[in-house]
């Protein structure tokens, strides 16, 4: 288990050796002077933040809860704001809890994925980018989820036509075809 993000940063770093200079962005990040590094995981660091997302896979392991987001109009994982909260794997099982409703989840606390993308100006907020850093959360219960009022829709969304589809976000093809290849070798 990673104890900061650094420590979860180095150990993403060795198991995925070709992502060095996306690794590197989200170090420099988190490197910031220290009067910057708390702002670093809040929304008023207006350059660009972190965020935690869910990788959130269903009990069987072969379907993941997409979100139709309600700002951004498009599928894609759960998650959201750190608002603070520098220990992002607890974000991203709390985003997948608010953002579904379902209960018993389980959060992995090693990275599963980072990806760095911008989010477009809207009237009161600049556009910034997101250093979204990613989690596995599993369902372990009901299934069932509840639309939140960040979503149009939820669905459970089979992995594997996840990667085949080339309409598809290519962060979740990415994710979906890494997710396979995991769970191939466990």
């Amino acid at each position: 288990m990673a104890d900061t993000l650094a420590d979860a940063l180095a150990h993403y770093q060795w198991a995925w050796p070709g992502e060095i200079a996306k690794i590197a962005e989200f170090q420099a990040l988190l490197d910031e002077p220290t009067e910057r590094t708390g702002l670093a995981f809040t929304r008023a660091r207006l350059e660009g933040h972190f965020t935690a997302s869910a990788w959130l896979v269903s009990s069987d392991l072969q379907r993941v809860l997409l979100t139709h987001h309600r700002k951004l109009d498009r599928w894609l994982q759960l998650g959201g704001h750190a608002d603070g909260d520098i220990q992002l794997a607890r974000v991203a099982l709390r985003e997948a809890e608010e953002e579904s409703g379902l209960t018993g989840l389980e959060g992995e606390s090693r990275i599963f994925d980072l990806d760095r993308h911008w989010i477009p100006e809207r009237s009161e907020e600049p556009g910034h980018w997101h250093f979204d850093v990613r989690y596995v959360v599993r369902a372990t219960a009901s299934e069932a989820y509840v639309v939140s009022a960040e979503s149009h829709a939820l669905a459970w969304r089979d992995i594997g036509g996840i990667a085949a589809d080339a309409d598809a976000d290519p962060s979740l093809q990415r994710m979906a075809r890494r997710w396979l290849e995991r769970w191939r070798s466990e």
